[in-house]
C-alpha cells in the first residue's frame, strides 16, 4: 500500500510518502529541491555514480513512520545537501527547512 500526505513545517509544505513492502516500509518526505528518506537511501551511490544530478538528500536509519523520519537525526547526507548547510546529526525537520 502507498500512503501520501501533506506535511507542513513552518509554513512550508512537503509531500510525505510511505510504501508498505514485505517486511519493510519505505519512507520519504520531499519538496521540489530535495528529500529525506529512511535507511534504504544509498547516499554513496548518489554522491558517486549520480553526482552529476546534484541530488539534495539525507538518510535517517531506524525510522518506521513519517513522524519518526521528521524527528530522527540524519545519519548521512549527500554532498549537495551539505552545500546547503544540511549536516549529519541534524533532524529531518531541520534539514527539510534548509531545502
Amino acid at each position: 500500500m502507498i500512503h501520501m500526505e501533506p506535511i507542513e513545517i513552518g509554513g512550508h509544505f512537503f509531500k510525505g510518502i510511505s510504501v508498505k513492502l514485505p517486511k519493510t516500509t519505505l519512507l520519504t518526505i520531499s519538496n521540489e529541491k530535495g528529500y529525506i528518506m529512511c535507511g534504504a537511501l544509498d547516499v554513496g551511490l548518489l554522491n558517486s555514480k549520480l553526482s552529476e544530478r546534484k541530488i539534495v538528500a539525507g538518510k535517517a536509519v531506524g525510522v518506521r513512520t513519517l513522524e519518526e523520519l521528521l524527528n530522527a537525526p540524519l545519519s548521512e547526507v549527500t554532498l549537495e545537501a551539505g552545500n546547503l548547510g544540511i549536516l549529519a546529526g541534524m533532524s529531518g525537520r531541520e534539514a527539510l527547512l534548509k531545502m
